[in-house]
């Protein structure tokens, strides 16, 4: 099973944004991520960061994946349980949608933000974000 762990940041709302993505099996990270994709509100970071997760994983599995997220918004938009009223968002939305054909079963899961993992996903945006 191969896991992603994406997180999406803004400073100011919108501001400059960036996004942070961590690619994992129950054993080892394979891949870590991160960019600045420029200016961007937090729900629409969030979006990207897990539009750049789904694509970095299908080098790693076209079976079954588990994107983590700390979003609660995204999670609930995803599973059909929110409506997405804003544009830009449903745009991000539908590639999502897309997106997911690559895999036989994708399941989303929503963490808090303490979750080791979700931990290392913010850390990768913000060094980016930190211009580090």
């Amino acid at each position: 099973m191969i896991y992603t762990n994406s997180d999406g940041g803004s400073r100011g709302n919108p501001g400059k944004a960036a996004i942070g993505v961590l690619i994992r099996n129950e054993e080892s990270i394979l891949e870590l991520h991160s960019e600045l994709i420029g200016k961007a509100t937090n729900n629409e970071a969030e979006y990207i960061a897990l539009v750049r997760a789904l694509q970095i994983a299908t080098t790693y599995t076209k079976d079954e994946l588990t994107c983590v997220l700390d979003s609660e918004l995204i999670v609930r938009q995803l599973m059909g349980e929110y409506r997405i009223k804003n544009q830009r968002l449903m745009k991000l939305f539908l590639k999502v949608q897309k997106l997911q054909d690559n895999f036989n079963k994708i399941k989303y899961v929503h963490v808090r933000r303490n979750d080791k993992f979700q931990q290392m996903a913010d850390a990768l945006l913000n060094m980016e974000l930190d211009g580090k």
